[in-house]
């Protein structure tokens, strides 16, 4: 059999979603966040579609050349920055731009002279304590990297945010006070705002902003779904019905018999399994659209298959599409049923599904 799974990306929802992050902050200049392969969308191809983004984002310089060799001239940022001295020459021939986040990073600049000047970002811990300099740090690294010839001035200033999807947690709040004391008076670009911060806390929209998942038309918010943000869902994962069971009651549904059929029903297995990327902790409950009717997942999800409970649509036919996240179905619903956030599921698809993209 020809597995029928596809994930179907919308390039023209993902145009409207930067669209719609522009007019959120319309004196900012747009870094798009398209690591992780642009959130298991696919790195290349959302990079293109977002031609209009001012710059992007990167977590590794695999990913950064990966975009020069596909023709992307915009700035790359490589998020987490260099790890070896070696590095350096490399990402000043890519024409990179860095984030500098510790002290021996500097150190490492300052050891290796570049035939041209890099673009570099100094990163700040306001209060994450993942990856950045102390506050208390700021003046002196900044004056360390500003006395290099090879280091393009202005330098950039940044942080990150992390509780910024929780509109009434005081923490953003403290981390803007802390970056504005640390930064002050000094020269350079600022950014503060992921896609969280850009919706929720207007005075974190400076220079540039950094969106993510609200590009792929997902929401950062608990309880905010993304339609009701004026965001279009990019990826929908789908495939088919390719069985149909009548079960009895008192029968046991999939792996480990955790399900049993309360009545005599129809059990729909659909071919889409956590070989795919479907989350296998989903709970019985979960909804899955089949031919655009909301029927629960029951059972366990297996690594090529999952089953649906068919009672509330006894019409169903074996080769029925079925969609599992996307248009109609938040992949941010999918998410809080296995516990887990859209995040992890978009980048979760596996290479085996097959991709398509259109402008739809």
């Amino acid at each position: 059999m020809i597995r029928p799974v596809e994930a179907r990306i919308n390039l023209r929802a993902l145009e409207h979603n930067l669209q719609q992050i522009q007019r959120h902050a319309p004196q900012s200049k747009v870094l798009a966040i398209i690591k992780a392969n642009g959130y298991g969308h696919g790195m290349t191809r959302v990079a293109r579609a977002l031609n209009s983004a001012d710059g992007f984002g990167v977590a590794s310089f695999e990913e950064a050349v990966g975009l020069r060799d596909a023709g992307i001239s915009q700035p790359v940022m490589l998020l987490s920055g260099f790890l070896e001295a070696a590095e350096l020459p490399l990402i000043a021939r890519q024409q990179l731009w860095v984030t500098v986040h510790h002290p021996f990073q500097v150190e490492m600049l300052e050891r290796t002279p570049l035939p041209e000047p890099i673009t570099v970002w100094l990163k700040i811990d306001t209060g994450m304590h993942r990856l950045g300099i102390a506050p208390e740090q700021v003046r002196s690294l900044w004056q360390r990297l500003q006395d290099l010839d090879w280091v393009r001035k202005p330098i950039g200033l940044m942080t990150h945010f992390a509780c910024a999807d929780e509109r009434d947690n005081a923490m953003t709040r403290e981390q803007i006070t802390r970056f504005d004391a640390a930064v002050n008076d000094l020269p350079g670009d600022r950014s503060l705002a992921n896609s969280a911060g850009i919706l929720a806390w207007s005075d974190s929209q400076r220079h540039w902003i950094r969106p993510g998942i609200v590009l792929y038309g997902a929401s950062p918010f608990a309880g905010a779904p993304a339609r009701d943000l004026g965001l279009q869902p990019v990826m929908t994962l789908k495939s088919k019905l390719i069985s149909i069971h009548f079960v009895k009651r008192g029968e046991a549904i999939g792996y480990g018999a955790t399900w049993i059929c309360p009545e005599d029903m129809l059990v729909g297995i659909v071919a889409m399994g956590y070989g795919d990327g479907y989350p296998r902790h989903a709970k019985p409950g979960t909804p899955v659209l089949v031919a655009g009717r909301r029927v629960p997942l029951i059972g366990r999800v297996s690594m090529d298959s999952l089953f649906v409970d068919l009672r509330s649509y006894a019409e169903a036919q074996i080769g029925d599409s079925v969609v599992l996240w996307g248009d109609e179905l938040p992949v941010e619903e999918v998410a809080v049923c296995a516990n887990t956030i859209p995040y992890e599921l978009l980048c979760k698809v596996t290479g085996r599904v097959k991709f398509s993209a259109a402008m739809e």
